[in-house]
């Protein structure tokens, strides 16, 4: 079983993913996180590294991260899910046909025969058949066990599930943005889906990182003797079963903070309070 707050590798390195030294330290911390019980890594080979101050972008895929995942771990344990997401390149969506290969380099990346969970991640598509039967071509022939759909609206994942099962969706969701998605949160849990939101703790700072503050936040955090950050994901965890979180950081400290935030539960007033936060 899949515990309910995992870890996402999009910031494991901090703001730079080069050098021999950020890696032994990322393996050192995806090592820490499975040692305190954390059985869901979520990957990717095209996240982009930000500069130090958070507003220079540079594309320079995350490959390091996969093989930091493949030398922390490999041999894999059976219990450990590495879910991964193809679609976005450096000149855009990848068309279908190019699907193969980003999946085929992530299974070299990591090491796998099959990779647990591929999500399709898609932007701009009215219809995500053409590119989400590929990935169920891949799965029919034993590449994938798994797939999910990524930045989708409700008829993606119609479409998608006329061609093959859907086991997971992520889009962004917080307390205070993204809560269009409240719609597919609540379609995914009457249909026993996973939704596993990314931006919980940014928010509307998406990549820019940091956790976003609002004096009601603080407020309930204070009453917990807790941080913002387990307020957030205190709450998002208490929007269903089927939710799940994937916070990210290339702090242990704060990895073992965020793991704590799963012992959180927020009353009703609090739970009122924090739902009727102004949106962004």
């Amino acid at each position: 079983m899949v515990r309910r707050i995992g870890f996402g590798t999009k910031r494991l390195a901090g703001s730079d993913g080069r050098g021999a030294d950020v890696q032994e330290k990322a393996i050192a911390l995806l090592r820490r996180a499975v040692e305190l019980g954390v059985n869901h890594l979520d990957t990717a080979d095209f996240y982009p590294t930000y500069g130090q101050e958070g507003n220079s972008r540079e594309f320079e895929p995350l490959n390091w991260a996969n093989d930091a995942i493949f030398r922390a771990f490999a041999p894999y344990d059976d219990d450990l899910v590495i879910a991964t997401k193809v679609g976005p390149t450096i000149t855009g969506l990848a068309r279908p046909d190019a699907l193969p290969a980003l999946v085929e380099g992530n299974l070299r990346a990591l090491g796998r025969d099959s990779l647990d969970l591929v999500y399709l991640r898609q932007t701009g598509l009215d219809s995500v058949a053409e590119h989400f039967g590929v990935l169920a071509e891949l799965r029919a022939k034993g590449l994938i066990r798994h797939l999910g759909l990524s930045n989708v609206r409700l008829e993606h994942l119609a479409q998608a599930q006329e061609i093959a099962p859907v086991v997971a969706v992520q889009n962004r969701y917080s307390v205070d943005f993204g809560r269009v998605n409240d719609a597919i949160l609540e379609a995914c849990g009457d249909q026993g889906i996973a939704f596993v939101p990314f931006f919980t703790l940014t928010a509307d700072s998406r990549e820019t990182g940091g956790v976003k503050q609002t004096d009601v936040i603080r407020e309930i955090a204070a009453d917990h003797g807790a941080t913002p950050a387990q307020i957030r994901l205190a709450w998002t965890l208490s929007r269903g079963d089927n939710v799940l979180a994937i916070p990210g950081t290339g702090n242990a400290h704060h990895l073992e903070e965020n793991l704590a935030a799963g012992s959180i539960r927020l009353s009703p007033a609090q739970l009122e309070a924090l739902d009727a936060l102004p949106q962004s």
